[in-house]
Order: structure tokens, then C-alpha cells, then sequence
């Protein structure tokens, strides 16, 4: 993560936040671990610095190898809410359809997750 780094959100803590925030039983620090779970799983599963994710006013996280950045804006940067995030992390929204709708804002040659998604560890 960004910053201060975050305690690591262990893997049940996660799955059950997503399963509240699927079911609309969520509040917003609920939201708040899913999210961080799924930013911290493409961090393990996509370790570097060339890309960041951003999740507003959640989190964000700097996956993907290849040049990083040290300042400023990076050059590859995805933007999206939270929902957006879940959809595509469960595999209930696919990344060119969320990407279609105006619900990510990518920019840069490598900003993408279409090969990270869905997540594995989420698998039902």
C-alpha cells in the first residue's frame, strides 16, 4: 500500500467483508477491509511499481512490474469506486464491460487489470 502500510488483512477477515458488502449488509469500514483485501491479493499476485490503483477514499496500491515512479502523478494509474472493484474482483462484471460503462478511469499503456481478474483467492 501507499504510505503507511496497512496491517495485512488475513484471508477469512477479507471473504467475509466481500460476502457482507455482496449481500448489502455493509458499512462503510466493512467496505473499507474488502477493499484493502482485494488491493493487498493483487499486490501479492502482481508485485512492482508501474501501475497504481486507486480506490477513493479507500486505498490504493502500486502492482505490476516495470518502471515505477517516485513523484507525482505515475504514468499508469486505474481509478475506481468500490463496487466497481468487487464486481470485477468476483467475476460478476467483466473489466471491458466496466471499462465500457465509464466506471474505471484508466490511463497509460499498462493501466489494466483485465489479466488479474477475476481474483483466485475469491473463487466460490
Amino acid at each position: 500500500m501507499l504510505g503507511v502500510p496497512l496491517p495485512r488483512i488475513d484471508s477469512e477477515r477479507g471473504r467475509a467483508a466481500i460476502a457482507d458488502v455482496r449481500g448489502g449488509s455493509a458499512d462503510r469500514d466493512t467496505t473499507a477491509i474488502a477493499v484493502r483485501f482485494i488491493l493487498q491479493e493483487f499486490a501479492r499476485i502482481a508485485p512492482g511499481k508501474s501501475v497504481e490503483v486507486r480506490v477513493p477514499p479507500h486505498g490504493a496500491v502500486q502492482i505490476v512490474e516495470g518502471l515505477g515512479h517516485t513523484r507525482g502523478t505515475p504514468p499508469n494509474v486505474i481509478e475506481l469506486d468500490a463496487a466497481t472493484l468487487l464486481a470485477l474482483a468476483v467475476g460478476d462484471e467483466a473489466w471491458d464491460e466496466a471499462v465500457a460503462r465509464g466506471a474505471v478511469r484508466a490511463s497509460g499503456t499498462r493501466a489494466t487489470l483485465a489479466e488479474l481478474l477475476p481474483l483466485a483467492v475469491l473463487g466460490e
